[in-house]
């Protein structure tokens, strides 16, 4: 058993981990607003996962493969949504507050919904759903088992992403160069949304 959760542990940090959407959205919130600011786009994220755990658990595949327009049409909206939170990352005020858009900051909302829409969130369980679910006997407790897990492994992955960008944005403190941090964040987040949506 201690193999199979070492397995599905490394498995969802790997697949949560890498650069995708979501943990670059978080680091550069955290280096555009400061980690405190990012904290509701956090919860939003992990809320948004929670769903992507559950949906995936409960066949959304199965859907997908029945209705593939229905793919198609989730991931056009999760493209243009983190198309959408990308521009709002790289147009954020320089110096915080310095337009008076206090409210700028990606909220909980934005949050849900980049995951709720995001792709590789439903490949990503998915995939560990099918190859380490945790053996045990119940499969009704299994599935539990293993959505917890990945649901801690997640959090622990974002808090970690929403920490290397409040450690890299007091580094910029020059306008200029806290500009071309934002703008390569956000390229960076539709970068790989089109990697995503191309595989």
């Amino acid at each position: 058993m201690a193999e199979a959760v070492l397995a599905l542990i490394s498995a969802t940090a790997l697949l949560l981990g890498s650069p995708g959407p979501a943990p670059l959205a978080l680091a550069g919130t955290s280096a555009a607003f400061g980690v405190r600011r990012g904290l509701p786009f956090l919860f939003g994220i992990l809320v948004g996962l929670s769903v992507a755990i559950l949906g995936a658990s409960l066949g959304l595949a199965a859907l997908f493969q029945a209705y593939p327009p229905a793919r198609q049409i989730v991931q056009g909206l999760g493209a243009a949504y983190i198309a959408y939170v990308a521009f709002k990352i790289a147009t954020a005020p320089v110096v915080q507050g310095d337009d008076g858009r206090e409210n700028a900051a990606p909220r909980f909302i934005d949050g849900f919904i980049l995951n709720l829409l995001n792709p590789k969130a439903y490949a990503a369980f998915l995939a560990l759903f099918s190859q380490f679910l945790l053996p045990l006997a119940e499969p009704g407790t299994a599935f539990l088992a293993t959505a917890i897990v990945c649901l801690l492994v997640a959090t622990v992955v974002d808090v970690a992403w929403l920490l290397l960008g409040g450690i890299i944005g007091p580094l910029l403190k020059r306008p200029r160069s806290a500009r071309m941090l934002r703008v390569l964040f956000a390229v960076l987040m539709v970068a790989a949304l089109l990697w995503a949506i191309l595989q």
